[in-house]
């Protein structure tokens, strides 16, 4: 019962803590992806709103600039100065704003009208960038707004880098160059974020503007060049070797885009994160889980180790009982206290049976002696009955005398010493073949007996035995006067003994009554030859092992004589 009880508690602890334990991580677990994913997304949508940030701002300063020049060749084309005049015109126009360098303004019939802060740039050089960019594909409308054809592209000339703003109206062009710094300007967003890098790039990877002056550094643009429709991101090998993540967005087609990069620390710093989340719980679970399995331990299973130890222990020590003690939980004391009365009433119980097993194995044994005693007597009266009477009489009265002294043979050889045990099938029919040639076997007449086994059977199945060689010896020797017999027992395999009865000359075959029948039935005997010539029949019998089961078996539609079932002992040295 402890053992039992132990593994079911044990059992259903540990499903409790499953299906605790298992719902609480499953939920953590989704959680903490859900979490992951959401931090993952928003972090792609900061890092390609920042694109769109550098994008806007540079498409800003560039019509901003695309204004300037506009506003400046409408007003010098109204004016109409002289050619001299026109160029101090155009040089008082670009020095208004910080960055501009030089403007180029072209009407058809009129001359060029170059403003320029130094004479760095000749006005050969100017005129091939108008040209130059005149052959490029105009600026596509930015939603729709933009108020004039535009171009705008990088250069250099000699030597130094210039962003160039290129406009076309009906009777001419302008040019208007500027530094890269008010467009470095325009990216400074005020914040030191050195895991990102922003750039306007020129398509073919070259640097126009970069975030913080930056342009000689190419280390963290990426090995193979990505141009975007319009916005793209992506993950990709840098040009120095490690993975970054990048976002882009155009800003003039088909070659200037906004280019920017990030080294990942947002990503790592989400998946620390996402493994701080998904970890925390499920290691707080599985502490709480230990503590509680040791506080069940301690306060429940190791008491109930103790009773089943005490259980175990009552196979070798009858005195065990389980130790109560103070610490014990009040419910498992109770199982405990239950547990040492159940083995007080049970110990009770076996005595008593003890007792009345040993009544009742006196009262058995002085049974049978009273019956042996009691068959004896009666053996006599049948003996003393016969001098009275001669011919079929004093024969009928032999006969019945044989069976009793078989009855009174087998309780005088099963009780020894003193016990029920198993009758030694020799010493049995030896004593069997002695009365019958004293009480059956008429003068010129013999039984002999040849037995080879020493085997034993119980007394159930001895004394049926014993009737059936007297009720066949009996039969022959009644029927056929000066006739010799002989039985012969011998050992017909490993728990198999054989019996045959034969005769010294062929004798007329006499049907067996329906007795026999019963009587092979109750030795579990089968007849392996049935009686012809001077055979009086061969019956096969196991006394070690159970009966074979194709034997056949005798039709129970004979009477038969019940004798009682008791259970096997150590056979007897002989009669006493």
């Amino acid at each position: 019962m402890a053992l039992s009880l132990f593994r079911t508690v044990r059992g259903r602890l540990l499903a409790l803590m499953v299906a605790i334990v298992l719902p609480i991580a499953c939920l953590t677990a989704a959680a903490a992806v859900a979490t992951y994913r959401t931090v993952f997304e928003a972090i792609q949508t900061s890092q390609t709103r920042a694109a769109d940030d550098f994008a806007v701002r540079a498409r800003v300063w560039y019509r901003g600039a695309l204004r300037s020049l506009v506003t400046s060749a409408a007003a010098i084309r109204a004016v109409s100065p002289a050619s001299d005049s026109c160029d101090r015109i155009a040089e008082k126009a670009i020095a208004a704003v910080s960055g501009y360098e030089a403007l180029l303004l072209r009407v058809s019939g009129r001359p060029d009208c170059v403003g320029g802060l130094d004479g760095s740039i000749p006005r050969s050089e100017l005129a091939a960038v108008a040209g130059q960019l005149a052959k490029l594909p105009a600026v596509k409308l930015w939603g729709g707004t933009e108020f004039t054809k535009a171009r705008y592209d990088q250069v250099t000339i000699t030597g130094r880098s210039y962003l160039a703003v290129y406009s076309e109206f009906d009777e001419g062009d302008a040019l208007l160059l500027s530094k890269p710094d008010p467009l470095d300007d325009v990216f400074d967003l005020g914040t030191d974020d050195k895991g990102m890098m922003a750039a306007l790039l020129r398509r073919g990877g070259e640097v126009v503007v970069a975030r913080g002056g930056a342009q000689a550094d190419a280390s963290w643009l990426p090995q193979a060049e990505t141009v975007p429709e319009q916005t793209t991101h992506w993950t990709a090998p840098s040009r120095a070797g490690p993975d970054r993540t990048y976002a882009a967005r155009i800003v003039a087609e088909p070659d200037l885009y906004v280019l920017v990069s990030f080294d990942g620390s947002a990503e790592r710093a989400a998946t620390t994160q996402f493994y701080t989340l998904l970890l925390a719980p499920l290691l707080t679970l599985t502490l709480l889980g230990l503590v509680y399995m040791k506080a069940i331990d301690q306060h429940c299973v190791r008491w109930l180790r103790g009773i089943e130890a005490t259980a175990r222990a009552r196979s070798s020590s009858s005195g065990a009982r389980v130790p109560l003690s103070d610490e014990m939980p009040r419910d498992i004391r109770s199982v405990a206290e239950a547990f040492n009365a159940m083995v007080d009433e049970q110990e009770v119980r076996q005595s008593k049976l003890r007792l009345a097993l040993d009544d009742n194995r006196f009262l058995v044994r002085e049974l049978h002696h009273r019956v042996k005693n009691s068959l004896q007597v009666v053996q006599s009266y049948i003996g003393l009955a016969k001098r009275d009477h001669n011919g079929e009489a004093r024969m009928a009265l032999s006969d019945a005398e044989c069976r009793v002294h078989v009855l009174s043979a087998a309780y005088r050889f099963t009780l020894a010493d003193g016990e029920m045990q198993p009758v030694r099938i020799d010493l049995f029919l030896d004593d069997v073949v002695a009365m019958v040639s004293s009480l059956i076997v008429a003068r010129g007449q013999r039984l002999e007996s040849r037995i080879e086994t020493r085997a034993a059977l119980p007394i159930d199945r001895i004394i049926p035995l014993g009737f059936l060689i007297v009720d066949v010896a009996s039969r022959a020797l009644r029927a056929a006067p000066g006739l010799g017999l002989e039985l012969a027992v011998t050992n017909a395999g490993e728990g198999i003994i054989d019996i045959a009865i034969t005769t010294d000359r062929d004798t007329a075959q006499i049907a067996p009554p329906r007795l026999f029948a019963g009587l092979l039935m109750q030795i579990e005997a089968v007849e392996i030859s049935p009686p012809q010539g001077r055979s009086l029949g061969v019956w096969r019998l196991g006394h070690g092992a159970p009966r074979r089961p194709d034997a056949v078996q005798p039709s129970p539609a004979a009477g038969v004589i019940s004798t009682p079932t008791l259970s096997p002992r150590k056979a007897p040295a002989g009669p006493t």
